[in-house]
């Protein structure tokens, strides 16, 4: 069909206007015939990346899976570690290896990870993946080894049994050795006795102690009196905030040589009134 175009101004403007109003209605009808577009902004985040921590220590990340499309998905969560390390997700508390999340929802995953008891001080890249079917949302998470905590409690002979005696005191040698690669801080006793008996020590505590180095420690043990002879329990504990370590011991109780002799004279005093009381009445 053909259009007649007009010279005159007003005639132009008609037909300007006509032309755009054309070009709205054929954009529109073409929008229409389009398909839904998925929504943009999916994505795999922490709030930390880098964490360092000990050899012996849980490295823990908070991350935030985003599903950015218009459809519901099923994230499997996999990953490539180094020999002899351990991964869990955990979301809402429960561990996962896979997880759903809905169109255009977040979701929070905790991250935790064990680094080998051998794996040596350094850097390592940790690359985890949410799959779902073609889709991949890549994280790369890193823990920085930085060394082992190590505390050792013990004897200078190992011997770990004592002879003590009811209603004295004993003075045993104890030794608290770093056993690790970091240097240990305010590293303080305590101990679980049987009931009455009382300990101290000497020092108290030991404020800084460097790997390989030890120190000892005097521990006094107060035996209260009357004490029934035989063996008791009891467990020492040197700890700081990043790790411990414990010496159970066996403490035979002897009674005192004093109260042995007084038991002895008890048993003949008695044995003499026994006798005289025989003789005595023993005729009539």
């Amino acid at each position: 069909m053909l259009i007649k175009l007009s010279t005159t101004p007003s005639g132009v403007l008609r037909q300007t206007t006509l032309f755009l109003f054309l070009i709205l209605i054929s954009s529109m009808s073409h929008a229409q015939q389009l398909p839904a577009q998925s929504i943009s902004g999916s994505g795999f985040s922490a709030k930390l990346v880098n964490i360092e921590a000990a050899t012996n220590e849980t490295f823990r990340y908070s991350t935030t899976l985003r599903n950015g499309s218009s459809t519901t998905h099923l994230y499997d969560l996999q990953t490539v570690l180094p020999p002899g390390w351990i991964i869990a997700f955990k979301a809402e508390s429960s561990q996962v290896t896979s997880i759903s999340v809905d169109a255009g929802k977040s979701q929070d995953i905790s991250v935790e990870i064990n680094a080998s008891p051998e794996a040596k001080p350094g850097k390592y890249k940790i690359p985890i993946d949410a799959i779902s079917g073609k889709d991949t949302i890549a994280l790369t998470l890193e823990a920085v080894v930085k060394g082992t905590y190590g505390l050792t409690l013990t004897t200078p002979t190992g011997r770990l049994s004592e002879d003590v005696t009811s209603g004295s005191q004993k003075q045993l040698q104890l030794v608290v050795k770093n056993s690790g690669t970091l240097p240990l801080s305010n590293i303080s006793f305590s101990n679980q006795l049987p009931t009455g008996w009382e300990a101290s020590f000497e020092p108290a505590n030991i404020t800084a102690l460097e790997p390989a180095k030890s120190q000892n420690i005097t521990l006094t043990l107060k035996v209260p009196d009357k004490t029934l002879a035989g063996d008791y329990a009891a467990t020492i504990t040197a700890s700081n905030i990043s790790t411990n370590s414990q010496a159970a011991f066996r403490l035979s109780v002897k009674t005192s040589l004093l109260a042995g002799w007084l038991g002895i004279t008890v048993i003949l005093v008695a044995i003499g009134i026994v006798y005289y009381l025989i003789r005595k009445y023993g005729r009539r």
